[in-house]
């Protein structure tokens, strides 16, 4: 049997479990997917060194912090700077990011001509990629940072109705509203928002956070991050098995 598994602080909140054992089930697949909750980074060295795994799912807060302990990058992770895959070919620990594949799929049926630019709120490993996706996309990309930093950088406070005017295209990248602490939501001004915008959660637990909840009351379309979770969950099995993904 292989063994597959999550590696990150909190996993209570997570459905990356249930997706890769339904399907192992449903596709009669001789595997498991395990939770492997760590209080630090450092403790995922000795798992690393488990010759059992067969393969690694990486979230917050470690998908930076994870690199130190890899051997190679893949050309997509090494661009955006962060690993949510871990795949073990030919004895090296090869970092892959597949959360930019997941969020470019999930978002194709809901980009238009007004979606030219976006604000991303979060600077951690989940930004990384969607702001690698935006670019790519030739979207224009405000980052909101509790620190902000550079040019493109803002402050929550400082995001305000000329802002939201210009940028049609809304993403948190941030944990907050995760479950069970549903009831926190990102500081931002909501009343600015029309039918015209794009609001995406990439939180998928709960269903609708607070964030989107106040989004949709204001009449925005909103989209959480349960089909990015399916879309990249795919290309990391496929990377899994194949190892055909270039490094």
């Amino acid at each position: 049997m292989k063994t597959y598994g999550l590696i990150g602080e909190y996993l209570d909140h997570s459905f990356s479990k249930d997706f890769f054992t339904h399907k192992f089930t449903a596709e009669d697949i001789d595997a498991r997917y395990e939770n492997f909750a760590l209080a630090h980074i450092s403790e995922v060295e000795s798992l690393l060194k488990w010759d059992e795994l067969d393969g690694l799912n990486v979230t917050v807060p470690y998908k930076v912090a994870i690199l130190t302990y890899l051997d190679e990058l893949s050309e997509e992770a090494r661009k955006i700077g962060a690993v949510n895959t871990v795949q073990f070919l030919d004895g090296k620990k090869i970092g892959h990011n597949t959360d930019a594949f997941g969020f470019a799929q999930s978002i194709k049926p809901f980009l238009t001509f007004q979606h030219e630019r976006a604000i991303v709120l979060g600077t951690g490993g989940a930004s990384k990629a969607i702001s690698y996706v935006l670019d790519n996309l030739g979207i224009d990309v405000i980052k909101i940072s509790r620190i902000p930093k550079g040019e493109k950088q803002f402050g929550y406070d400082e995001v305000n109705d000329n802002m939201l005017r210009a940028c049609k295209l809304v993403v948190n990248a941030t944990p907050v509203g995760t479950f069970p602490e549903i009831d926190k939501c990102p500081q931002f001004p909501f009343e600015f928002l029309t039918e015209e915008h794009l609001v995406i959660d990439l939180i998928y637990n709960p269903n609708k956070t607070k964030f989107l909840r106040h989004a949709e009351e204001n009449g925005a379309v909103i989209l959480n991050g349960r089909p990015m979770l399916e879309h990249q969950a795919l290309k990391a099995w496929e990377i899994w098995n194949t190892g055909l993904d270039s490094v």
